[in-house]
């Protein structure tokens, strides 16, 4: 496992675990209103849609859920710096309202390269984050000629929120090592980690394991102040994984990916094993809507049809639940 630590500031494992001691037990949802296909359009101006997204954590605020992961773009950071840090202040009052906490993430490896500014595609029928983009994308990631703007990115956004009681942790990287990247993510993730540090947030900042490799998660897991991860499995393999990262790290631990029912991770299941370790629970997706991540990763359903059984997602468009069994297993946590 990589000993390489930035600018020695990370918090000590007291710190966190006071700072964790204040906190309620964490449950939520990573979210994208229902009416936006990717990070691009839910924050570009003309695409921002705080009426959707008022009345959806509106229906996470009735389940008693009190933290959302939400996943930034360094795009409209260069392409509208002031307006995009409006937009934020005024998502974070939305949230606010509703007594949800922010987790923000930065950078993210995952889906569709080459983002570009601008209206962004239709989904694809029956296709799981058809239109998804990755951050910053593969040419910037390999050109570090271009990472003036992405520190511009990462200190801006974190330092203009450094302060702010409304963002509970800063996320820098989602799934590093995916698509390929492997231990190529790795002077941008350490770059990251810098640029985070110096905007002195007053947040604990992270980056998960997602998967068995081994230079990225030691680099991250010896560099976050609390422990994040995602487990789309059972409940037995989710309680052997939050054993073993609480035993190795003693730090507070948050799981911020999970629930995937057709792999058998799902709220009935998994949110007792959660409060039993008093871990974080964010699982993935709020509101069917243009991410189609009803449907599985590997499993489009180019019919368009709806899965007899939903891959993500709590919410139709209407607010009616999925499930009923699964509200009453989250309300069970959350004391709803």
């Amino acid at each position: 496992m990589s000993s390489i630590n930035v600018n020695g500031q990370r918090w000590t494992a007291e710190k966190a675990n006071l700072w964790y001691a204040k906190q309620p037990q964490f449950v939520g949802a990573n979210f994208i209103p229902s009416t936006a296909i990717n990070e691009l359009e839910m924050w570009q101006a003309d695409t921002f849609d705080p009426v959707t997204i008022d009345r959806e954590l509106g229906w996470a605020e009735g389940l008693g859920m009190n933290i959302m992961r939400v996943f930034l773009h360094n795009i409209p950071y260069d392409t509208d710096k002031n307006g995009f840090i409006s937009r934020i202040n005024q998502f974070l009052t939305i949230a606010d309202k509703h007594h949800i906490k922010i987790m923000f993430v930065l950078y993210d490896s995952c889906w569709n390269d080459d983002p570009k500014a601008g209206k962004q595609m239709e989904p694809v029928i029956g296709k799981h984050n058809s239109g998804w983009v990755r951050c910053p994308g593969t040419k910037m990631l390999f050109d570090s000629r271009t990472w003036g703007s992405l520190e511009a990115y990462t200190k801006g956004i974190i330092g203009a929120f450094a302060n702010d009681k409304r963002v509970i942790v800063w996320d820098l990287y989602n799934e590093p090592s995916n698509s390929g990247y492997n231990d190529a993510v790795m002077p941008l993730l350490k770059k990251t980690f810098e640029w985070a540090r110096a905007a002195k947030p007053s947040q604990p900042i992270t980056s998960g394991w997602w998967i068995d490799h081994q230079v990225t998660n030691g680099f991250m897991l010896n560099n976050s102040d609390i422990i994040t991860f995602h487990n789309y499995k059972d409940a037995a393999n989710l309680e052997a994984q939050i054993v073993d990262l609480k035993n190795r790290f003693k730090r507070p631990i948050i799981c911020t990916e999970y629930m995937a029912r057709k792999h058998k991770s799902t709220f009935e299941t998994c949110l007792p094993v959660f409060a039993k370790y008093k871990v974080g629970a964010i699982n993935w997706g709020l509101v069917k809507g243009k991410t189609n991540t009803i449907y599985a990763w590997d499993e489009p359903m180019p019919s368009g049809e709806e899965p007899k059984l939903w891959f993500h997602e709590v919410f139709r468009e209407d607010g009616t639940a999925y499930k009923q069994s699964e509200i009453d297993a989250i309300k069970a946590v959350t004391k709803k």
